[in-house]
């Protein structure tokens, strides 16, 4: 099955339409002597897979900068490094506004899937378009769909609480190599382009 390529910015209304009916497809086709590593998060499932991420609160839907949110962004962002390509994935089937369109912050994708599709089925396209292109992906989920899908497709998985252990010892490895004279700390929100931002307020204020 052939994918077609998805482009970096919001898709035409054109492709929006046929998101549903075929796989939207972000990863380009790489040459063996130049695999690469396609990360894929389950986000919503990673939020609620524990107490790692709760904040205070069980509900990480109604407002995109909520502490959870960001962290689990800041975390993707230390966890895949220069090793994955890294994508997000948030359920936004119950939202008439949701396109599916990417929103890239930091380095990494933050994908809502578009209205009446699952984030399972995005993170099952992408999967499977990246595995065409030849590279390596590692799904992260512990819904049981997800990892059945990634199984089916041959990709690496790993559960959403064996995510948030490597994480955690990232972040206690990335804190004992610190300067300890000088420590910057930068937000999602530093690190978003103006107009990424008033995309992201807009998608927020729609849910």
């Amino acid at each position: 099955m052939s994918c077609a390529t998805q482009s970096a910015g919001r898709l035409t209304p054109h492709a929006s339409a046929r998101f549903a009916a075929q796989p939207a497809c972000a990863t380009p086709v790489y040459r063996r002597s130049q695999r690469k590593r396609v990360l894929l998060i389950d986000g919503y499932n990673v939020l609620r897979s524990g107490t790692y991420y709760t904040c205070g609160s069980s509900d990480h839907t109604d407002d995109f900068f909520n502490a959870a949110r960001e962290q689990l962004i800041n975390d993707v962002l230390q966890f895949a490094g220069h090793d994955y390509k890294a994508t997000i994935v948030f359920d936004g089937a119950g939202n008439r506004f949701s396109d599916g369109a990417p929103l890239r912050i930091g380095g990494i994708d933050v994908v809502f899937s578009p209205a009446g599709v699952s984030a399972d089925k995005v993170i099952e396209r992408l999967a499977h378009c990246a595995r065409e292109s030849g590279a390596e992906v590692l799904v992260v989920s512990s819904d049981a769909t997800v990892q059945d899908t990634a199984f089916g497709l041959g990709v690496d998985r790993m559960s959403a609480r064996g995510f948030c252990v490597e994480v955690k010892r990232t972040s206690q490895e990335n804190h004992v190599t610190e300067c300890p004279h000088r420590t910057i700390k930068r937000t999602v929100a530093s690190r978003i382009r103006p107009e990424s931002l008033k995309a992201l307020r807009e998608l927020r204020d729609s849910l």
